[in-house]
Order: C-alpha cells, then sequence, then structure tokens
C-alpha cells in the first residue's frame, strides 16, 4: 500500500519515489549505452566494453545529467499542475521502460518516456498546455546551464557536454506532438509556441552544437 511522504514542502508517495527511482535507473542505463556506443546494430557491443571502466563513467554521467533532467522535467510538470489545484504523481510505464532500455541497447537510439505525471482535476486547455511546456522548458533551462559550464570549465568537457546533450534531447523529445507525450497538449494549446521550442532544440541540439 502506498504512503503518503512528506520532503520539505514536497508531497509525495512511496509508489511515486519507487517509480520516479525505477525510470531514473533505466533511463540512466539507456543514455550510458548509447554514450558509450554499444548498440548491438552500430557493432559496438561486448561484453568486456559494458563492464568496463568507460562504461561504468558514462553510467555515473548519465545518472547524475540524465537524473536531474528526468527528475526536474517531471517535478515541473507536478508543481505547476498543483498550482492549477490537481492532484499529480508520477507513474513509471514498465512497457516503456523496456521499449526505452531495448532500443538503446539494439538501435542506439533513445526513446525517452518511462512514465509520465498522472494529472487529476478540472484544468482548461490553456492549463493542460502550460503544464507540459514546463517539462521541455525546464529541459531547455538545464541544457544552457550545462553548456555555460562547458564553456566555463571545458576540462570537464565529457560530464557537462553529456549534460548538454542529454536535456537537450529530453526536451526535444517530449515535444513530439502525438499520443500522450507534451508536445500534442501544447501543440493544440499554442502552436506558435510549439513550434518555437521545437527550433528551439533542433537548432542547438542539431545545427550549432
Amino acid at each position: 500500500m502506498s504512503k503518503t511522504v512528506t520532503v520539505g514542502k514536497i508531497k509525495t508517495s512511496t509508489t511515486e519515489l519507487r517509480d520516479i527511482a525505477k525510470a531514473w535507473l533505466a533511463l540512466s542505463f539507456a543514455f550510458a549505452f548509447v554514450y558509450a556506443g554499444l548498440s548491438f546494430m552500430r557493432g559496438g557491443f561486448s561484453l568486456m566494453r559494458l563492464f568496463s571502466t568507460e562504461f561504468l563513467l558514462y553510467f555515473a554521467i548519465a545518472l547524475v545529467t540524465a537524473g536531474f533532467g528526468f527528475l526536474f522535467h517531471e517535478l515541473a510538470h507536478k508543481f505547476v499542475a498543483q498550482r492549477y489545484g490537481c492532484t499529480a504523481e508520477f507513474r513509471a510505464f514498465d512497457a516503456m521502460i523496456y521499449l526505452a532500455v531495448g532500443l538503446a541497447v539494439i538501435t542506439g537510439f533513445i526513446f525517452a518516456a518511462p512514465g509520465a505525471v498522472m494529472i487529476a482535476g478540472m484544468i482548461t486547455r490553456k492549463e493542460n498546455g502550460i503544464i507540459s511546456l514546463a517539462g521541455p522548458l525546464t529541459n531547455y533551462v538545464l541544457a544552457m546551464i550545462f553548456l555555460g559550464l562547458l564553456f566555463t570549465f571545458p576540462q570537464f568537457s565529457l560530464l557537462f557536454g553529456t549534460g548538454f546533450g542529454i536535456n537537450m534531447w529530453l526536451g526535444l523529445f517530449n515535444l513530439i506532438p502525438f499520443g500522450n507525450f507534451d508536445g500534442i497538449k501544447i501543440f493544440q494549446w499554442n502552436i506558435i509556441i510549439w513550434s518555437t521550442m521545437v527550433a528551439f532544440g533542433v537548432l542547438f541540439l542539431f545545427f550549432l552544437f
């Protein structure tokens, strides 16, 4: 049975904390697999490399960079939804977790949707759009912070460069205007804001850095 847990001003539950930890670990493993170049279709997999210090380093970096990106993304949804009077808790989707890890291992593609914040309450289309916008926008802000740190401390380029790339991808991926992704709700609310967010992510991720 799920128990309510209070951390400072944050109200959560044992179920939410368990699901966040599960999704966090799975997403970090998937990113580490891709950044270490171990996917089968790219010809990089071997048991020796999987248990190497290189992979462990990438996994540790992903735990921090993808961890912050994933956690703050979901907390942004949660807090904004609560500001509109909704109840909101993160739930991991086991099928999506298996898909994320499986695609990373086989193809080297990151399917960054291991779960979602489940929201209950009466909200308008605009409020739903703003709640959805909060997640990708948080990732973009984190990406810019990592980019600033990269220029300031180039000796830590692996850490900060990975943090930048992961957070840009998390933000852009979640803008897909389909299914239950954030993008469809933002698109339905304000197509100009959605287009601007997509253009920003594409520009920084694929053309500038």
